[in-house]
């Protein structure tokens, strides 16, 4: 069938719209009419070459719609359920059988490379293959392919247009609370990176408890916004000459977690110094494959954790909904980080990202 796809001729050029073919699902595949679609900071990357890319390739990972199809053997999911996307897995592997299926023995190959398993292509142009598949869904278009495993099924009082980040950014950021650090209700936590994968942890943790919550950003619309989320305590980088020695004043003698969202190696390091001992920080920034950092091993053998995490190590089908019934309690507001934007617009909306000016531009379809 028809549809209309953002194509990415080359890297660090703009999403272009064009028709292109979309197939029909093949077994255990659904094919989803797009209503809403997150811009995550990943789409960047891949957008400017930080990823490597087959071309021309359609991204898009953080979808919602409405399912208009499903293939041989799809079971749970009919046509007119309302639905989000999140990552692409295998659920036979050692991971996926555990329930963490974020770290699927086949993660890069069913996320990246821009094709089914078997070769083939989603979408065409004419006699050209068009690189769909991008986690799974290429999002980035009025239809996508998912696969069963990566489709969740939502209730319909959702607001659908917005809970394609829960797919990925904002469960990111909650699940490395929720399923990684596991703080208790009256613990501290310090929050590196307050855009919308550090603002759902700040949600997570305010949602059990935790005190105090620390953010720090060099934004100060976000910092405004952490502190409106529940943040007790906010820091601006450039107001202090000894960052950690005034984030440890205030959470004396150190934060029991701590959690990076931006990636940078200094931005890690100070995430992992601010922490007491014993203590455990989870870091989910990506600044490149290939991103040295340096740390103290001193710091390490006192009793500290650094982790890193991928999709908040949570099977999306179950967090999914725990991150709809928090949202449903007043206890995980996304809607306040969001921004919305007609699809024709997409460009704008990811300037709009890189700018800093919105935290979490989403692209809305005509229904």
């Amino acid at each position: 069938m028809k549809a209309t796809a953002a194509v990415l001729k080359e890297p660090k050029t703009d999403l272009i719209l064009e028709e292109m073919e979309i197939d029909a699902p093949e077994a255990g595949e659904v094919l989803v009419k797009m209503r809403g679609v997150g811009i995550c900071h990943t789409d960047v990357a891949a957008q400017e070459g930080v990823i490597p890319l087959p071309y021309p390739s359609v991204l898009g990972h953080e979808g919602s719609g409405v399912v208009e199809a499903v293939g041989e053997g799809v079971e749970g999911l009919a046509p007119g359920d309302p639905v989000a996307l999140s990552f692409a897995h295998c659920g036979e592997c050692v991971w996926c059988e555990k329930g963490r299926p974020a770290y699927c023995e086949l993660f890069p190959a069913m996320n990246y490379f821009g094709s089914r398993m078997d070769g083939t292509t989603t979408m065409k142009q004419g006699e050209e293959d068009l690189h769909g598949n991008w986690f799974g869904q290429s999002s980035f278009a009025t239809y996508a392919i998912a696969s069963a495993q990566n489709t969740v099924k939502v209730e319909t009082d959702a607001p659908l247009e917005l809970l394609g980040p829960l797919g990925c950014g904002f469960q990111t950021g909650a699940g490395s609370v929720l399923n990684v650090l596991h703080p208790e209700a009256g613990e501290s936590i310090a929050i590196f990176g307050c855009g919308g994968v550090g603002l759902a942890a700040l949600m997570a943790a305010k949602a059990i408890g935790c005190d105090p919550i620390i953010a720090i950003d060099l934004n100060p619309g976000r910092l405004e916004m952490a502190r409106e989320l529940g943040a007790t305590h906010t820091f601006n980088p450039t107001d202090h000459h000894d960052l950690v020695w005034d984030i440890m004043a205030d959470a004396a003698p150190g934060v029991h977690y701590s959690f990076d969202a931006v990636g940078l190696g200094p931005v890690i390091r100070q995430a992992l110094e601010v922490l007491r001992t014993p203590g455990h920080c989870a870091t989910v920034g990506f600044q490149g494959l290939e991103h040295e950092i340096t740390i103290d091993q001193g710091h390490l053998l006192v009793g500290r954790n650094l982790s890193g995490v991928i999709e908040g190590d949570v099977d999306p089908q179950k967090f999914i909904p725990r991150m709809l019934e928090l949202h449903r309690d007043g206890k995980f507001p996304f809607e306040k980080l969001t921004k919305t934007f007609p699809f024709e617009q997409i460009n704008e909306a990811i300037a709009a990202a890189n700018s800093g000016e919105v935290i979490k531009p989403v692209l809305v379809f005509d229904s």
